[in-house]
C-alpha cells in the first residue's frame, strides 16, 4: 500500500515562484513573501520566453477565482470540495488571487494562481519566469507543450516531478501568468497530467468569458 505524505499546496506561490507567479504545490495555505521587485523593472524583451497570440482576459476572475476551473473538470480529479480562495494581498496573495483545492484524507492538492500581482509589479508572464530562471532565482524551467496553443513552462526551485509536485505555468498574455500546481501525487505521470488538464480548463473558461 503506498503511504502519502500531506501535500503543503502553496496559498500564493511557494518558495519558487510567488512573487513571479506562484510556485509548486508543498504547503496548504502558506505562501512565500513576495519578492521585493521595482514595478518598472519589466522582464527583458530577450528573455527567450514565448509570445502569446491571443490574450485572455482574466478580468471576471480575479474576485473569484474558483470559479475559473469549472466542476465537471474538478470532480473528475476527485476534487469534490469547494475552494479555498485567497485573493490579492501583500502577503500570501502577492503573485494575484489564487484558489486551492484538496482530497481529503490523501494528501492530493490542486492549486491555481492568477499573476495579475506580478503583472502589476513589471515581473509577469512567462519572460518573468524565464528572467527568474537566467538570474538564478528558479534554477528549474522546462517548456513544457503549448496547453490548447498557448505557451507553458514547468517552473520550480528544483524538478519535483518525480515525486509527484508538478509545477506548471502557461502565458495567458505576454505579462500575465497562470500557474497551476498538482501535488501529492505518485510521480510525474499523473501530477503533471492533472496540471495540464485544469490549465487546459482554464483556457476554455477564459475563451468564453
Amino acid at each position: 500500500m503506498t503511504v502519502r505524505l500531506p501535500v503543503r499546496v502553496a496559498a500564493g506561490v511557494t518558495a519558487g515562484v510567488l512573487l513571479l507567479a506562484g510556485c509548486s504545490p508543498e504547503r496548504t495555505g502558506t505562501a512565500s513573501p513576495a519578492p521585493s521587485s521595482p514595478a518598472s523593472s519589466a522582464p527583458s524583451a530577450g528573455s527567450g520566453a514565448p509570445k502569446v497570440a491571443a490574450p485572455l482576459d482574466v478580468s471576471k476572475y480575479t474576485a473569484k477565482p474558483c470559479d475559473v476551473v469549472p466542476g465537471s473538470v474538478l470532480s473528475s480529479l476527485r476534487f469534490t470540495d469547494p475552494g479555498t480562495p485567497q485573493l490579492q494581498d501583500n502577503g500570501f496573495g502577492a503573485a494575484g488571487p489564487g484558489c486551492s483545492w484538496k482530497i481529503s484524507g490523501e494528501g492530493v492538492g490542486m492549486q491555481v494562481i492568477i499573476g495579475t500581482g506580478n503583472r502589476d509589479r513589471g515581473t509577469g508572464g512567462l519572460a518573468g519566469l524565464y528572467a527568474a530562471h537566467e538570474s538564478g532565482q528558479f534554477p528549474f524551467l522546462e517548456p513544457a507543450a503549448d496547453v490548447d496553443g498557448y505557451p507553458a513552462a514547468y517552473v520550480d526551485k528544483r524538478d519535483r516531478r518525480p515525486n509527484g509536485n508538478c509545477s506548471l505555468y502557461f502565458g495567458a498574455a505576454d505579462d500575465l501568468a497562470i500557474g497551476v500546481f498538482a501535488g501529492g501525487y505518485e510521480g510525474q505521470q499523473d501530477s503533471c497530467p492533472a496540471a495540464q488538464q485544469v490549465a487546459a480548463a482554464i483556457i476554455t473558461t477564459l475563451k468564453g468569458a
